[in-house]
């Protein structure tokens, strides 16, 4: 299938904090979009990999996601490398992606600012033809998205792209609490962790709305890019 965006996430869960809401919008828009998840999150405090696959399902189910896979790279230990790097480039080449999206340039885990580097190089590298790849026994077509935006996470980051999600920030959430093994769920004797109190849901609120205040809107989320976006229209822009 071939999608006009393509996220990419270290673990699951990665695009619905940061992205989902950017997703939910281009798919009502009538775009095709897909998640790749890079690893199972097997190394995750809370819950198994098994659990969060299941989640992960659930939150594909909420946003109406037309594709999702799980590369099964190794939670905290997979590496910019050739195999690696061939492993993307394989995902790239299958879904044809105008629009990459993938993880914070830098972040407090140290799998998300890896996982932002294989995949843009990735996104480079699946553009050289003498790079052969193939799936299912089919030789695939060297391809390179026109853009690759990375989705701000837990660290602040200056966005060079916001993207407006007010009708869509319910859904958002709702894509979120589908990982009830992760996030806040009164009454559980799983251990607490950064992200498992019900600040943290507050704190993806209040960060939606402090870039949605940037653009005059209530929700929103923010991109960075390496390269700078362009337009034929000031007018189109917020």
């Amino acid at each position: 299938m071939k999608l006009n965006i393509l996220a990419f996430a270290a673990h699951p869960d990665d695009v619905e904090l940061a992205a989902s809401g950017t997703m939910a919008t281009h798919l009502a828009q009538g775009y095709k979009a897909g998640i790749v998840d890079l690893t199972r999150g097997e190394l995750g405090t809370r819950g198994t990999a098994e659990l969060r696959a299941q989640e992960a399902a659930r939150a594909t189910e909420i946003l109406g996601i037309h594709v999702r896979e799980n590369l099964g790279m190794r939670d905290g230990f997979f590496s910019v490398d050739e195999t690696h790097s061939m492993s993307v480039i394989e995902a790239i080449r299958a879904y044809q992606p105008e629009i990459v999206l993938c993880n914070a340039v830098t972040d407090r885990h140290i799998d998300h600012g890896r996982a932002a580097k294989l995949v843009a190089e990735a996104c480079f590298l699946s553009g050289l033809r003498k790079i052969e790849t193939q799936r299912h026994g089919k030789k695939q077509d060297a391809w390179r998205p026109k853009a690759v935006y990375h989705y701000i996470q837990d660290y602040y980051i200056k966005p060079d792209i916001i993207v407006d999600i007010t009708p869509y920030f319910e859904t958002k959430m709702k894509s979120i609490q589908a990982y009830s093994s992760q996030f806040y769920t009164p009454g559980t004797q799983e251990p607490e962790t950064p992200i498992s109190g019900k600040d943290f849901l507050e704190f993806i609120e209040a960060r939606a709305r402090e870039f949605g205040r940037l653009i005059g809107v209530t929700y929103a989320e923010g991109f960075t890019t390496a390269r700078p976006p362009g337009t034929t229209n000031l007018f189109h822009l917020k």
